[in-house]
């Protein structure tokens, strides 16, 4: 594999992690990053994520995590900065963390590979374009994940 194919590998993961949250959230591309051999690749999430569903949004990504094989590495249970990071069977490292505003950042960076030339991320279906730079602070509100109440149970289906 060389980093090329990592890196689009990582774009899939990240993907399929956004695309499993339920109800959807809004996403931009976080920077894109490759040197000697492994490329890291990041989307952050641009719905408010209130802090009494953070807790829950954790949850859910996590249960996808361990439904697709992941190992599960570590967990900072930090009130204002809680993450979780997770190792793929073929040694990808991924992770989301919540950050400055409470934004949620999902970055994989890939095991080191063949050197090669990186491209960017290519636009997905309905989802951003890559421009390069950060991606802009949570602003989108949702019913469920920006509510001000704990969950109550899973997050609904839709």
């Amino acid at each position: 594999m060389n980093m090329q194919e990592a890196a689009e590998r990582a774009d899939t993961l990240l993907i399929d992690t956004i695309n499993s949250i339920k109800p959807p959230v809004m996403w931009a591309y976080g920077i894109s990053t490759d040197g000697g051999c492994e490329v890291s690749r990041r989307i952050s999430v641009t719905t408010v994520i209130s802090p009494e569903r953070r807790g829950s949004f954790l949850g859910v990504v996590e249960r996808q995590w361990e439904t697709s094989g992941f190992t599960h590495r570590g967990t900072n249970k930090s009130e204002k900065t809680p993450a979780t990071y997770f190792l793929t069977p073929d040694g990808f490292q991924i992770r989301v963390l919540f950050g400055y505003q409470g934004q949620a950042h999902f970055e994989v960076a890939t095991p080191c590979v063949e050197k090669s030339d990186v491209e960017p991320p290519k636009q997905v279906p309905g989802g951003p374009t890559y421009d390069g730079k950060k991606a802009p602070l949570p602003s989108e509100k949702s019913d469920f994940w920006s509510a001000g109440t704990p969950a109550s149970g899973a997050s609904p289906s839709s």
